[in-house]
């Protein structure tokens, strides 16, 4: 619904917005993200979208939103929406193809992996700003000793594993990622029989990136404390 305090009769009052003018993460030429809150779109109301662009084998990496449930409708492309039940403590793989949606209950670990080249996703929130909750902050800011200890994990090779990640990720692997080059690991779906790889092959270094909706290509590759940042227009470099 819009939002009750909204004056329409305001010269200022939006009812339209170019999604492409708030890129708010990058990671190259195929993988990026645009957004859309009340910062943009000022009649939007309680609501809000992240327009999701992936390349085969891109991960947009496990996170929670807790205080919004997302939908995820599949515009082209493929990918499979992976979360985990709290309650039952299964984890649920739902595979999207261009017209079907996935829905991730609110405050759930969830992550999404293309599995095709030129995926496009439309992820739609029940909250004017969903906050947003990274893994990859939990691995890189949470004290090692504490999280070794916690675990009975060997202290130097857990710093050593986690040491790459100086940053946000949002859609990994990350470009400079080591082994970019190495086939990545087969996403999951849900067959008849229960949860099976799905047969999509071993993964290579992405690059087949055609050109969306005539799109202008990204600039940059992404920015400081990425993430769905709805409040700040998107990094010029």
């Amino acid at each position: 619904m819009a939002v009750s305090y909204m004056d329409f009769t305001s010269p200022n009052v939006q009812y339209s917005y170019d999604l492409r003018n708030n890129r708010i993460f990058i990671k190259d030429r195929g993988n990026y993200i645009n957004a859309l809150g009340v910062q943009q779109l000022n009649t939007l109301g309680n609501s809000s979208l992240l327009d999701i662009f992936m390349t085969r084998g891109n991960v947009v990496e496990p996170h929670i939103h807790q205080n919004a449930t997302e939908l995820v409708y599949c515009i082209a492309g493929s990918a499979v929406i992976s979360m985990i039940n709290p309650f039952t403590k299964a984890v649920i793989h739902v595979t999207v193809t261009p017209g079907q949606v996935g829905n991730v209950p609110q405050g759930w670990f969830h992550w999404e992996m293309a599995t095709e080249d030129n995926t496009h996703l439309l992820a739609i929130f029940d909250a004017p700003i969903p906050e947003f909750i990274a893994i990859s902050d939990f691995l890189r800011l949470a004290p090692p000793e504490t999280v070794a200890h916690t675990y009975c994990l060997d202290l130097a090779t857990y710093k050593a594993a986690i040491a790459p990640i100086q940053d946000t990720v949002v859609i990994g692997p990350p470009a400079n990622c080591a082994q970019y080059h190495q086939p990545q690991p087969q996403p999951y779906t849900q067959g008849a029989s229960g949860t099976v790889p799905a047969n999509q092959g071993n993964y290579q270094q992405q690059g087949n990136y055609q050109q969306q909706r005539n799109d202008p290509p990204p600039q940059g590759k992404g920015y400081k404390n990425q993430g769905p940042n709805y409040g700040n227009p998107s990094p010029s470099s």
